[in-house]
This record gives C-alpha cells, structure tokens and sequence, in this order.
C-alpha cells in the first residue's frame, strides 16, 4: 500500500486502491539548493555553452544593475555567484546594484531583505525613467536604475502557469520594472482580451528589452522543494529557449484522465491564485466530472468578486464590474475567478487547507478537515493522479 506525503501538516495518503485502479504520482525535477546551486550558477555564467560570459558583459568602471523579476529559486546562492563573477571582471562592489521587483499584486520585500537588495516600487515617479515610445507613440517608462546603468543583468524564473495554458508571465523585465499602471493594464487586458493580451505582452516585451539593449539574461528553472534545477544565461530569446527545454520536466505524461486529482501546492503560505493554478493543472489530466483535491497552507479567503459569484452572482456582470473598476485587487480577483470557472467547469473542488469549514462552504467547495477524507475519495476512485506542487506543473496526457 503506497504512502504518499502530502508537504501539509506532516499529512500523507494510505493509498488503497481497488484491483485493476491506476494510481499515478508525479513530481518536480530534482534540484541543487546552498552552496551547490550557487556552484551550479556559476559554471553556468563562466561557460554557459552558447554564447560569450558574463563577464565578457562588463568591463571595469561599469555601473551594473542586477534586475531580479518576481520570485526565484535559491535567491541567496543566486546574488552570491552573480556578484561574485561581476566583482571578479573588475566591477566594483559599490557599482553594483541590486534591485527586486515581484509580479503584479506582490511584494518584493522579503526577496530583497533576502538578498541584501532593494525593492523597486512602482509607484514612487523618482524611481522611473523614460527609455522610449511605443508603436503608438506613447512613452514608456522603466525603472531608473535599469535605464541608468551601462549594463543590466535581468535575473528572472521561468515556468508554467496552467491557468493561463502555458508560460508564467514572472520572470520578465516587463511589465515588472514598468509603472504600476503598466502592470495593472496587463492584468485588465487579460481578464477583457485573455490570450491576445498575451500576444500583445510578448511583442511589447520584445520591443522593451531590443531598447533597453539588455543582451545579459539568467533565467532560472526551479526543482522541487524551492531547489534549483536548472540555470541558463546569454541573450533573453536564448537564454528562455534553453530554460523552457529544461522546464520541460516540470510536464509530466499522465496515461489516462482521472476520475481523481490530488494537487499539492508550492509555496508556504500560497495565495488563492496558487489554488487556481492548481486547480488548471489537474483540470488537464482529470475527467470532465472528476474531483479535484487541492492540498496547502492556504489561510485567506479569495476576494470578492471570486466570493460573490460562488454565491450565486452571474459571473460575467462581476467581471465587466472589475475591469471598469481600475481596481487591481478587484481585477485580479476577477481573473481568478474568470480562471478557475474555465479550468473547474463541472469538476468537485475539495479543500484541505487551513480555511474553517464554514469559510469553504459558503464558497461551494468540499472542506477536508484532514487528510483521512482526501484518503477516502482517493481510495474510491478508479484512476488517482497526485501532482506534488501542481501549481508550478503544465501536465498532459
């Protein structure tokens, strides 16, 4: 009888299934954590096997800004070898700095007390600078001490957002190091536009780094268990292509849809949007009328507008609502709710976190007070599938 931990509460899974049932369990790619990722980082920079190193970037004298996008893994191993190989091309400590930025709705200030760096805010206008014009000849503005630099280092993770059927938009420059009202109109045309935001996104990103002239990209593929799995440096197109090769891992092959999903989540204390990233990855390898379990540390309630529509509200009033809101949290909020609704369709979503029962109730999901009841559904279904940090997973069958 397999025993399977869940990462919640020291919780795990008797599974006991009947003769003839599939169980399968995937996992993450293993990684480097300490001191051997940060060895991992710096063979990477010194031979990252296509394309000049780092240090052939700099020169002495140079003033160098290493620009981290939202949340990375190992960060403390990531600043020690990234700093350690400008100091060794002759750049001076104090001409290097470091700055943090977080996906739209976060903060970067655990990040950069972490690292020892700053935490961009894109709200104070000192902080911006102008770099261009776009295509219809509005200004855009970056962060000033990107603009300012001779040469910009971009620092950023790569992975999937099933939610969003493929790429996370963490990672990138843009809008991250843009003004928040550049964030907050990405998040808008996602939840009116969907996937030709996206589209849009990835044209304005390019045109973004072509004129920042960034040529000096690390991007970082996570392990499980916050460990690295893999680093890739060069160009930013480069250095992408080789990190979604190594990403690749984080999308395994499921035989048969499921009638039953156990998804585990990544983050500590994850957001509600961890949980619909969940969710749309067992949405990919599960049955249309499956039960999705999502299993984390989850504490607080989702917003409003997610709130309102699982109470009954036609969802599409609350989305148009939202977005002519210009409210960022309301819009976010109102993509989750876009989000999952696409993902769950008539799936069962059953919840063990640390929401109280009545809370998980009123939004219509099954509450699991421990994981004895997960055990039970999965003991009962014909096919089980358990994606160990689902939310960071793009599976298929």
């Amino acid at each position: 009888m397999p025993v399977i931990s869940l990462g919640f509460a020291d919780d795990t899974l008797a599974i006991d299934l009947a003769e003839g049932s599939i169980l399968t369990e995937c996992f993450g790619p293993t990684g480097a954590t300490g001191e051997s990722a940060t060895d991992l980082i710096a063979q990477t920079l010194t031979s990252p096997g296509h394309g000049p190193p780092l240090a052939a970037h700099v020169v002495p004298g140079d003033r160098v800004t290493i620009a981290i996008a939202a949340d990375i893994p190992q960060p403390a191993a990531v600043h020690r070898a990234v700093a350690a190989c400008l100091q060794q091309a002759g750049v001076a400590a104090d001409e290097i700095t470091v700055l943090c930025a977080d996906p739209i709705g976060g903060s970067a200030a655990g990040l950069a007390a972490e690292i020892t760096g700053s935490c961009f805010d894109s709200s104070v206008e000192s902080a911006m600078a102008y770099l261009a014009a776009d295509a219809e000849a509005r200004p855009l503005y970056l962060a000033r001490a990107l603009v300012d630099a001779d040469v910009v280092v971009s620092v950023g993770g790569f992975g999937w957002d099933a939610a969003l059927v493929g790429r996370s938009l963490a990672g990138e420059i843009w809008p991250a190091f843009g003004r928040r009202e550049n964030r907050e109109s990405l998040m808008r045309d996602i939840l009116r536009q969907g996937r030709k935001a996206l589209v849009d996104w990835r044209s304005e990103l390019h045109d973004i780094t072509w004129q920042l002239g960034l040529i000096a990209s690390l991007r970082l593929v996570p392990g499980r268990a916050g460990s690295l799995h893999a680093a890739c440096f060069g160009l930013p197109e480069e250095a992408a292509r080789h990190a979604r090769d190594q990403a690749e891992s984080w999308r395994p092959q499921v035989a048969e849809p499921a009638d039953v999903a156990v998804a585990t989540l990544a983050a500590a204390r994850p957001s509600f949007h961890a949980v619909v990233r969940g969710v749309a990855a067992a949405a990919r390898v599960t049955l249309p009328d499956a039960t999705i379990c999502v299993v984390g540390d989850l504490a607080d309630r989702p917003g409003p507008v997610m709130s309102r529509w699982r109470q009954g509200t036609p969802l599409e009033p609350l989305l148009r609502e939202a977005a002519a809101s210009g409210d960022p949290v309301l819009i976010a909020d109102a993509l989750d709710a876009k989000l999952l609704k696409r993902s769950l369709g008539e799936r069962r979503l059953v919840l063990l976190s640390k929401l109280e029962e009545e809370e998980v109730e009123d939004l219509g999901f099954g509450h699991a007070a421990d994981a004895a009841v997960i055990e039970r559904l999965a003991n009962r279904g014909e096919s089980v599938v358990i994606l160990h940090e689902a939310d960071l997973m793009l599976p298929r069958i």
